[in-house]
């Protein structure tokens, strides 16, 4: 078995990355944050001070909402959603897509810390519908609508599906919350401005390191009042640490240089995908991409991909994957691939000549 620290040499190894962006030292990262500081910044204290809520303001205005919150990170954005909406109407009960984030990842947070339940609504291997929503026979409190849809390989509705699915929820006095913690890299699908996106729903949470490359941290937005509400819940969740300006900073920094690129990542991807399609034993979902993720599949033993995959790595010093994830397929498994600024460098006719060069090796 190919241990973490055997991927993590070789990776430190490598010049170049099939995914993500370039890594960065701890040092040349925090370097880099205080190039981009005046010598007059003071920190942030407990929440408050000019560097954190210009920040607050920055997202808001690019998001098209009255106020917004820096809270640490995104389960903490999305209980606190969760909890305001849930107090204000008194119905306890999220519907959400049944291969959610909420659930896979955040170990059920919203129903053990806040007493909420979840709905699964429709298919977990299709995007939620505005039949299956129809269909449901249970009183819904909040509305969860993942963008993109993560665990499909970052699938996404068309825009007059998402407008129907908010209009419905709206109709039957829902509230509507967004898990855009890959929102920036689904702006280029529906071709809108963010805040237009972000304005079919009551709140949104946002990653500031998913895609746009900060060290850590998230944002949620919404009406002054909701997210006034929503402090009160980051307050009790320990979220406004004493100090946040090393997040706050590699946000700023993030979001100024990276939201503009969104159009070239997902260009790169659809590229890559159309290069992956012509290697045997290769499947792409989706095909073609609608972010600058997707879930490349492919064929043979999970141990034999992950050794082969190092060795062409050490050879060729480009960096290709971590790990493969799980697939209900047999001898099929899922490498999620993300474009970033490292992958800008790797053409799309050398990333499927790698891929082609580890099925051989596994195939030998």
């Amino acid at each position: 078995m190919v241990s973490p620290e055997e991927f993590q040499a070789v990776w430190r190894t490598c010049e170049r990355f099939v995914g993500g962006s370039y890594p960065l030292s701890p040092k040349a990262a925090l370097t880099a944050l205080a190039e981009d500081v005046s010598e007059e910044a003071l920190a942030d204290v407990y929440g408050t001070g000019d560097l954190l809520t210009s920040f607050e303001a920055e997202v808001a205005a690019l998001l098209g909402t009255e106020a917004a919150m820096f809270v640490p990170s995104g389960t903490m954005a999305q209980q606190s959603a969760l909890r305001v909406h849930a107090d204000r109407s008194g119905v306890r009960t999220v519907a959400m897509h049944p291969r959610n984030h909420l659930d896979l990842f955040e170990r059920y947070a919203y129903q053990w810390l806040h007493d909420l339940r979840g709905i699964p609504v429709g298919s977990p291997n299709r995007l939620l519908t505005l039949d299956a929503l129809q269909g449901m026979h249970e009183q819904i409190g909040t509305l969860l609508i993942e963008l993109p849809q993560r665990e499909l390989g970052g699938l996404l509705p068309t825009w007059e599906e998402l407008v129907a699915l908010t209009g419905w929820a709206r109709e039957q006095g829902i509230a509507l919350h967004m898990d855009g913690a890959r929102l920036w890299e689904s702006q280029p699908w529906f071709d809108r401005p963010y805040a237009e996106i972000v304005g079919l729903f009551d709140t949104a949470y946002v990653s500031f390191y998913k895609g746009i490359g900060g060290l850590a941290g998230a944002g949620l937005v919404g009406s002054a009042e909701t997210i006034a509400r929503a402090r009160v819940w980051q307050k009790r969740h320990g979220g406004t640490l004493i100090h946040q300006y090393p997040y706050v900073l590699a946000a700023r920094k993030g979001l100024r240089e990276r939201v503009g690129r969104m159009g070239a990542y997902h260009a790169h991807a659809v590229a890559i995908a159309a290069a992956l399609r012509e290697v045997p034993g290769v499947q792409i979902v989706p095909d073609v991409p609608q972010t600058h993720m997707m879930h490349v599949y492919l064929n043979g033993d999970a141990e034999r991909l992950a050794a082969a995959s190092l060795e062409v790595a050490r050879e060729r010093g480009v960096f290709l994957f971590r790990g493969l994830r799980d697939s209900p397929m047999p001898l099929w498994n899922a490498w999620e691939l993300s474009v970033g600024d490292a992958s800008l460098d790797v053409t799309p006719q050398e990333v499927a000549m790698l891929v082609a060069e580890v099925l051989e090796r596994v195939h030998a």
